[in-house]
């Protein structure tokens, strides 16, 4: 069976509240824990009303927590924002919490807008530079206690020191991303959800830039996609309204609570909004799980993904509970 997984990013729909969609979440892990997927991965974003998952290494603990078999991870943290001390011994702690359960994935991006990112950054020496192999090196030599004598790390220790950090995973969704998982031995969780590049270039890319390393020996890389099913193709397209109008939305700066499917149908959409809706549906998998299993199947067999992970953006908090079901049931 392809191993399952999921990536939520604890939605908030519209007339619901952001503390509602982290208890929502909760309750998705225990069930997707009791439907036997793989992993259960947050996100970390800031500043936008639709999304509550701010700060993943909390989240974390708590699904770790409420679930029994579950690997829990970040999908990822998102490291510009991190002093690699500080995401190293909190998933120390949450490996030591844990054993074997936690992952931790690792973003190239800010996970925010510019006024936001200075806002998290703004004491740690804000560059406009791109420094996250910087701070992945130095995540990595505190790991490994391999800064030189006479630096001033060399007798940092990352505490709990007889913990090991939990298996690394880049997130991206660009050729460079791709190379640059390869070149530090990371697993690769490809982000084709909202990538404009070839999901089946990527995935190559990435395993033939593959150097073993710490974390893992060999390439692993998952697929990450958007899925909106339901018992029929009627009903999930019908869902899927909500992530139209999500996408129509963000397109012009506005990170609203997502809408009901009946408020996304009744929106006006203009011929540039209708495009855009197109154009993200040839991405974003509908339908009955027989419909939503065509489609991916090809995907993952053109990629070679190891494993498949999926995110659900859709206003029903019990509709996407069905949605992650019934995925599970065609897979099994």
């Amino acid at each position: 069976m392809m191993p399952l997984s999921i990536l939520d990013l604890s939605p908030v729909a519209a007339g619901s509240t952001g503390a509602q969609a982290l208890r929502n979440s909760l309750d998705l892990a225990r069930h997707a824990d009791a439907l036997g997927f793989t992993r259960y991965w947050v996100a970390e974003h800031h500043s936008m009303p639709s999304i509550a998952s701010s700060a993943p290494d909390i989240m974390i603990g708590q699904i770790a927590a409420a679930t029994q078999r579950l690997r829990v991870g970040s999908g990822g943290v998102m490291l510009p924002n991190h002093a690699p001390l500080m995401v190293a011994e909190r998933f120390k702690v949450l490996e030591a919490l844990f054993p074997d359960r936690i992952d931790l994935g690792l973003g190239r991006a800010p996970g925010t807008d510019p006024a936001t990112s200075y806002a998290l950054r703004r004491r740690q020496g804000v560059t406009e530079e791109d420094d996250f192999l910087e701070r992945f090196n130095e995540l990595m030599l505190l790991e490994t206690r391999a800064f030189p004598p006479g630096h001033p790390f060399h007798k940092v220790q990352a505490m709990p020191a007889d913990v090991r950090l939990p298996p690394i995973y880049l997130l991206g969704s660009s050729d460079y991303s791709a190379q640059l998982a390869g070149h530090i031995g990371a697993a690769f969780a490809f982000a084709h959800h909202f990538a404009t590049f070839d999901a089946v270039e990527a995935m190559r890319i990435y395993r033939e830039s593959f150097k073993p390393s710490v974390s893992h020996d060999k390439p692993y890389a998952i697929l990450a996609t958007h899925m909106v099913c339901a018992d029929t193709d009627e009903e999930a397209d019908r869902l899927a309204k909500t992530v139209d109008l999500n996408i129509v939305r963000r397109a012009k700066g506005e990170y609203l609570p997502l809408a009901s499917p009946e408020d996304a149908e009744a929106y006006n959409y203009s011929p540039v909004d209708r495009s855009r809706i197109a154009q993200n549906r040839t991405k974003l998998s509908v339908g009955s799980p027989a419909t939503v299993k065509a489609k991916l199947e090809p995907l993952i067999a053109a990629t070679q993904a190891n494993e498949l992970m999926v995110t659900t953006m859709i206003h029903s908090h019990e509709a996407r509970k069905r949605s992650y079901e019934l995925l599970a049931e065609a897979f099994r």
